[in-house]
């Protein structure tokens, strides 16, 4: 029983003393961290890049709409000014971007019910994509209006670092980004 104590207790004072695998202990515990932290932020920048570029495809559609009030406008019509404003968002961008447009009345502070813009944004099924739009109502003019987009959109690397967890966000693997403006339609 001594002995193997004591062997025991020779291999542990040769292991203290030599010292060849100390880069190889200070690669493995600084290596994974610093992985992680770099692919999260390639993964961050791609979501703000998207975001950024959605908050430009809804603002270049809604100009166009707010300077032809005459004309009314669908869904569909709607979705591929913001998809051709937007540029980055993929082929499937109609697939992908949901649209919601309601008018506010500024004067009467009971708007807040049926015709007023739901808490939360209603982002595509992608099992049925295909769906119509929730609220989706042509303006008159001098009427405000408000234009909610929501799109989904996949992790670049989705079980790694920051995009495990956003494609945890839903049960199908996408994460939501929503884009928001009011505007007032210009008069005739």
């Amino acid at each position: 029983m001594m002995f193997g104590i004591k062997t025991i207790g020779k291999f542990l004072r040769l292991f203290r003393r030599k010292e060849d695998g100390g880069p190889s202990i200070e690669f493995v515990l600084v290596f994974m961290p610093f992985m992680v932290i770099t692919v999260s932020g390639f993964e961050l920048g791609l979501l703000m890049t998207r975001h950024v570029m959605m908050e430009r495809g809804v603002d270049i559609a809604v100009r166009d709409v707010r300077l032809n009030t005459g004309v009314p406008i669908d869904e569909t019509e709607f979705k591929r000014m913001v998809c051709n404003g937007a540029g980055l968002l993929g082929d499937d961008c109609m697939t992908k971007v949901r649209l919601e447009m309601v008018s506010v009345n500024m004067w009467d502070q009971s708007s807040v019910g049926a015709s007023a813009m739901p808490r939360e944004a209603s982002c595509t099924d992608v099992a049925q994509p295909f769906l119509p739009a929730r609220n989706f109502v042509n303006g008159t003019p001098n009427e405000m209006m408000i234009v909610r987009a929501c799109g989904l959109f996949t992790p670049m690397l989705p079980e790694f670092a920051l995009g495990y967890f956003l494609s945890r966000m839903r049960t199908d693997g996408f994460y939501p980004l929503v884009s928001t403006t009011a505007f007032v339609m210009e008069p005739v």
